[in-house]
């Protein structure tokens, strides 16, 4: 008997425990927030495809595209820079505010003249950056940009990098991402939005 009543108490002493745990859970739940937001992007210097020195404050007063990219990309790059010049055609005066920058990702090989003749073929809205290569590797991982060398014949490399571009608010605020390939519609209908957001 004395057996029995032991293992009740115990049974009882768990269920008390389990159904104040189940509460303090809901409580927990209930008074987080929805969503916890997640910092992108930090400080940087580096330089424009004119030799002039930029930072993170080319960022703020207007909403932003940015692109990680490198001037010998084969495809991705051509093909993202080549769309994004339609984009800003689509949106004419509507997009003014818009600005738009081709971060290097091979800064080793792409020098300011390179990164503004080759963003220059597509139009003039586009501001290229290139400059320290730790430096760019800082902002590459603060905006969780993937990229990294893959060797070719005769010594030489490509990159392999993320090929989504970033949409940022007028304070520099990450808003969300226009994906390789997206359809235009699709495309101009998001920056319409961010344009809408400031």
């Amino acid at each position: 008997m004395k057996r029995n009543n032991a293992i009740r108490h115990i049974i009882v002493a768990l269920s008390i425990t389990l159904v104040l745990l189940a509460g303090v859970m809901t409580w927990v739940l209930r008074s987080a927030p929805e969503r916890i937001p997640v910092a992108f992007g930090t400080a940087f210097n580096l330089t424009d495809d004119t030799g002039k020195p930029i930072t993170e404050q080319a960022f703020q007063g207007h909403p932003s595209l940015i692109f990680f990219g490198f001037t010998r990309c084969p495809e991705v790059c051509p093909t993202t820079l080549y769309e994004m010049a339609g984009w800003f055609d689509t949106v004419g005066e509507e997009g003014k505010p818009l600005k738009a920058f081709f971060f290097s990702v091979d800064p080793e090989r792409d020098t300011p003249e390179l990164m503004h003749n080759y963003a220059a073929a597509f139009t003039d809205r586009i501001v290229g950056i290139t400059g320290d290569p730790a430096e760019v590797q800082k902002v590459m991982k603060s905006w969780r940009i993937f990229a990294r060398k893959v060797p070719t014949e005769g010594g030489d490399y490509t990159m392999d990098h993320t090929a989504s571009v970033l949409m940022l608010d007028s304070r520099g605020n990450f808003k969300g991402t226009i994906g390789y390939g997206e359809a235009a519609d699709s495309a101009v209908a998001k920056i319409r939005e961010l344009l809408k957001s400031g």
